[in-house]
């Protein structure tokens, strides 16, 4: 089964990751100061949902088993968590003002709609890129 988690930086500067999709009458999430500790929060909850599911039942039910999570992220959150991209350079490869960029990664700005279509393509288009390189 596929989990669709998303990821946010909260007014109050820290990251919450929510699930989208119940399994079992279980959601799942998680709560940190960086996307990482929000991450590894989150997974224990799929882990403690498992644990209950399986207590209460004696067996674990195949959506457990194979459980697949997606993560899906606000831009402040993706720069937190991918934080060795250079956001001023991103920014010149994107084709987005540098100044702009670096308040859509702090959240004190918010991308418009085709701005964030801009970003999702250049960040699939690097990972193309970054796929398909050698050494």
């Amino acid at each position: 089964m596929k989990v669709t988690a998303i990821v946010e930086k909260g007014s109050d500067g820290l990251y919450s990751i929510y699930s989208e999709q119940e399994i079992n009458n279980h959601s799942f999430g998680g709560y940190g100061e960086s996307v990482e500790a929000a991450k590894a929060d989150f997974m224990l909850s799929i882990d403690e949902a498992k644990e209950m599911v399986k207590e209460e039942t004696g067996t674990l039910p195949n959506e457990f088993t194979d459980l697949q999570v997606t993560f899906k992220f606000d831009i402040a959150s993706f720069f937190n968590y991918f934080d060795w991209i250079n956001v001023s350079k991103f920014a010149q490869y994107a084709g987005i003002n540098e100044s702009k960029m670096r308040q859509y990664k702090s959240g004190v700005a918010f991308a418009g709609e085709r701005t964030t279509n801009k970003i999702l393509t250049a960040i699939k288009k690097m990972g193309t890129e970054l796929s398909s390189a050698s050494l």
